[in-house]
């Protein structure tokens, strides 16, 4: 199974485990770590809107808290509407602006661009970006001569 394919059913496989009883909108986040292992997550809304937490941000604090934040190498991410047989939509799920950036945290920390796998709810279509693609002219620890 190729990268994309793998880290795309994973990220499937957590977007089934979402807390989102508002917008019924599930995403699941799967990251590469450097070893192969991959971590996961889950959007987890709050009834508070401005307190839920996107998918890739779970993933991503998850790796952190294991020490892995330097290790991600890339992310497969999907979403959709939550319907009968599953997650629907035919247009392919990218990061919000927030995860973008956290992301950026994580890809500056480990010295790389990171590949990001984006599906569709319904897994036909898949578009592959760079995170450098998606957030052009990052700001991030190396602004701040972190890295």
């Amino acid at each position: 199974m190729s990268e994309a394919a793998t880290l795309i059913a994973a990220a499937r496989a957590a977007a089934a485990h979402a807390h989102a009883p508002y917008s019924r909108f599930h995403v699941g986040a799967a990251l590469l770590l450097s070893d192969g292992s991959i971590v996961t997550g889950a959007n987890f809304e709050n009834a508070s809107y401005g307190l839920s937490l996107c998918a890739e941000t779970v993933a991503v604090a998850t790796a952190s808290a294991s020490g892995r934040l330097a290790d991600i190498v890339a992310v497969g991410v999907v979403g959709g509407m939550i319907g009968p047989d599953g997650l629907q939509g035919t247009e392919p799920v990218t990061p919000c602006g927030r995860c973008r950036q956290v992301l950026n945290e994580a890809a500056q920390i480990g010295g790389r661009d990171l590949v990001i796998h984006c599906a569709a709810g319904s897994g036909e279509r898949v578009a592959t970006f760079t995170l450098s693609e998606l957030l052009p002219h990052a700001f991030g620890p190396a602004n701040l001569g972190m890295v």
